[in-house]
């Protein structure tokens, strides 16, 4: 599968983070961390993204390098995309959306504030 990826227009979104930034792990049983082609660690950042309708969902967003927020903080995606992904399994397919961002930076321009202005 060819994996092109999908701009999201974040400003019709509320981004909350959830969940602390924290280095993605793709190894398990060796602890190895993932890093970018120019070697920086990638960081995932749990956070729950809301529209114009009050809809929720909580997404998975990587960056190189860690970000400045904290949970409960609102936050602000730049140079979001969505890249979809497919595993076979057992005679079936997976698959998803998986997000990465240029950066991920607190929406009231204050790290570990809590809240902010969107």
């Amino acid at each position: 599968m060819r994996t092109i990826p999908i701009p999201v227009d974040t400003h019709r979104l509320r981004f909350t983070c959830v969940k602390a930034a924290r280095p993605r792990v793709i190894d398990q049983d060796s602890g190895k961390i993932k890093t970018d082609k120019d070697g920086n660690k990638v960081y995932e950042s749990v956070l729950l993204a809301e529209d114009e309708l009050g809809r929720i969902e909580l997404v998975k967003v990587g960056t190189s390098g860690e970000p400045p927020i904290a949970p409960g903080q609102d936050v602000v995606p730049t140079g979001m995309v969505g890249y979809v992904w497919e595993i076979p399994s057992n005679g079936t397919a997976r698959w998803g959306i998986s997000y990465k961002a240029a950066s991920i930076v607190p929406a009231s321009g204050r790290p570990g504030s809590g809240g902010g202005d969107a």
